[in-house]
């Protein structure tokens, strides 16, 4: 998706509003809805430890099936343009650190709340998803806060390329823990991510998977801790000491 002015048809969100002008609602009512639905956008924030974060989604996630080749790739339908507690709870985690000039990495990144949380923190982040329209979003949402962030498209099953931008001293990922693919995937994948000294951030709503995927962190990884969030259902995974 080539990056366009995100502007005029977004509208305030219910998790919070954004300071700068939003169209009134006498305007919005005279408009018509973009042919785009990736134009038709939500504006919202959500506040951290340390402050309060700017964000813009698509309206209808649903829409997207008819812009996007989902049919090319049932695995992946467009999650990306949700925003999901875990990464709400992810970001807010992650502002609770200092990471100045650390190596960061999300994977999945989606809307990259992460992504923005740890480089308002001062952390150097590269935030990858398998969707460049997810990866547009990321750049235009870490804009809206001051900062900035890398970003690349990124297949787990195929990413030599990422693991030679590494190793990172965090790694980042929310809500992923679903579908045997991912698992396998990602079992393979993050320790060839992360230093020696490095640890990965994961934040998951208790999928149906996610006991496997950490019975086999403990077993490879030397320190794997789960915490509570301020949201019941929603955990995060620290794993530290990567297999060798």
């Amino acid at each position: 998706m080539r990056r366009r002015p995100l502007r005029g048809t977004a509208r305030e969100g219910q998790t919070g509003s954004m300071e700068q002008r939003t169209p009134a609602p006498a305007e919005i009512a005279r408009q018509r809805p973009p042919d785009d639905p990736r134009l038709d956008l939500v504006a919202g924030s959500v506040e951290l430890q340390s402050r309060r974060v700017r964000y813009v989604h698509p309206r209808d996630a649903v829409a997207l099936l008819y812009e996007e080749d989902v049919a090319a790739d049932q695995a992946y339908p467009p999650y990306w343009a949700e925003v999901w507690p875990s990464g709400v709870e992810l970001a807010h985690a992650v502002s609770g650190r200092d990471w100045q000039g650390v190596a960061a990495l999300e994977l999945g990144c989606g809307l990259a709340l992460p992504s923005v949380a740890a480089a308002l923190a001062g952390a150097r982040v590269l935030a990858t998803d398998r969707s460049t329209d997810a990866l547009a979003f990321a750049a235009v949402n870490a804009e809206q806060n001051g900062v900035s962030v890398e970003t690349a498209v990124c297949s787990w099953g195929d990413a030599d390329a990422l693991v030679a931008r590494g190793p990172f001293r965090l790694v980042l990922a929310a809500d992923v823990l679903y579908g045997q693919r991912n698992l396998d995937e990602l079992a393979a994948l993050l320790p060839r991510l992360v230093t020696a000294d490095g640890v990965v951030w994961i934040t998951d709503p208790d999928r149906p998977l996610t006991g496997d995927f950490l019975a086999g962190a403990r077993s490879r990884w030397r320190s794997v801790e789960t915490t509570t969030t301020r949201v019941p259902d929603v955990h995060l995974h620290r794993l530290a000491g990567p297999p060798g």
